[in-house]
């Protein structure tokens, strides 16, 4: 096991991010049965779905080439910021000022920069924050 190979690091922290989700639905929410789910029951599918691509990327990792595994700190940097102001605009202003927020910044850590496709991306997720909120009945901070 290479910890320097980027396709196997990534299937590990995709494993252990959805063993952390998928424990905390386990313990803290009423599963149910298929026929009649509990709350519990949508976060832990996503859970188990997100564990078997880490673990098929884990085991990908060992029949393609090795990918170096390099991080840069400012792009570290730039990701955090922007969850940060997503959760502070939230809160304190509306989701929509937040998504847009985050879209706009988290870019700034690729490699292009694109004003039109981040709208078209800000657009998406706010569309489909209306249709949490309205289908679904979630409380979101949207206006």
């Amino acid at each position: 096991m290479n910890m320097n190979n980027r396709n196997f690091v990534r299937g590990l922290f995709l494993m252990a991010i959805a063993l952390l989700f998928g424990l905390v639905a386990l313990g803290n929410y009423s599963i149910g049965v298929f026929s009649r789910s509990g709350p519990g029951m949508f976060p832990l599918m996503v859970s188990l779905m997100l564990f078997l691509i880490g673990v098929l990327s884990v085991v990908r990792s060992h029949f393609v080439e090795a990918v170096p595994l390099s991080y840069n700190v400012k792009n570290i940097a730039i990701i955090l910021l922007s969850l940060v102001g997503f959760a502070l605009l939230s809160e304190h202003l509306n989701m929509i000022l937040g998504i847009v927020f985050l879209v706009f910044c988290s870019t700034f850590a690729g490699t292009s920069y694109s004003v039109l496709r981040n709208v078209k991306i800000s657009l998406g997720l706010i569309t489909i924050a209306f249709g949490f909120k309205n289908l679904l009945g979630l409380s979101l901070p949207l206006y």
